[in-house]
């Protein structure tokens, strides 16, 4: 009797990721064979100690990583490659339920450390791969047994992933959404000194003159309140400058 496969969906899974991906799988091997945690150390300066977590460092490299052996040089389709594998989910710690970090997040996290220490950072991510024998050529070149080590071939195989991963970083910067061009980056800046400028006499700016003599910077010569000229999303209304209340109409 021929045979038809249908599928009906389940409300609940009793199943463990842990279960679903191979023990002999490259990432598995991979995970195990580099310690990655001075990432941590070496990334510390770029965060604050309050507000809400970033996506963890370690995951992040991880990332870029899965995004390098597979040539995928778009934020966007990263994610939803480490979304759809299994194996790749057990290797950044991302549980079947659990929604991978946006890829606004891995362009964003990427400008945080700048191009750089990002560069630094990430070739020192694939010199441990190579020095671990998991790493046989460029992109696209992984296996899943260890490579019997050569000194000579390990240094040339070395020299020239680095050199890949230089042209892959620009590959990122270059499809990267949310990315910060010389221009952009300019009018940026012109537009904070304008507003420094502008800013500087309204309540809650830096009017120097008014501190000097003692005088509220929030009020006139007679006492009366100043209103703010400008109001956006980038000032913090004070006391004084704060909308009163709304009038109750009886």
């Amino acid at each position: 009797m021929q045979g038809r496969k249908h599928i009906q969906p389940k409300m609940l899974y009793q199943v463990c990721l842990n279960d679903l991906v191979a023990e002999d799988d490259f990432w598995r091997k991979l995970d195990s064979a580099l310690d990655l945690h001075f990432l941590y150390k070496e990334t510390l300066c770029y965060y604050g100690t309050e507000g809400q977590e970033s996506i963890d460092p370690v995951v992040f490299f991880k990332m870029c990583l899965v995004g390098y052996l597979n040539n995928i040089s778009s934020d966007r389709k990263l994610v939803q490659y480490c979304s759809n594998c299994l194996n790749i989910r057990l290797y950044l710690r991302y549980d079947l339920d659990e929604e991978l970090p946006w890829h606004s997040t891995i362009s964003r996290t990427r400008q945080q450390y700048g191009e750089e220490v990002f560069l630094m950072l990430f070739q020192r991510v694939l010199s441990m791969c190579v020095g671990a024998g998991m790493i046989r050529g460029k992109r696209q070149a992984v296996d899943s047994a260890f490579v019997k080590a050569n000194a000579s071939m390990d240094s040339l195989l070395e020299k020239e992933v680095l050199e890949d991963a230089a042209f892959y970083a620009e590959e990122l910067n270059d499809n990267s959404e949310y990315k910060v061009n010389k221009t952009r980056k300019k009018l940026v800046d012109r537009h904070h000194a304008w507003k420094e400028e502008e800013y500087k006499h309204q309540p809650g700016g830096s009017n120097k003159t008014a501190q000097s003599n003692k005088i509220d910077p929030t009020t006139d010569e007679n006492g009366n309140l100043i209103r703010p000229k400008f109001l956006s999303n980038h000032t913090t209304p004070t006391a004084a400058s704060a909308p009163s209340p709304a009038r109750r109409v009886s």
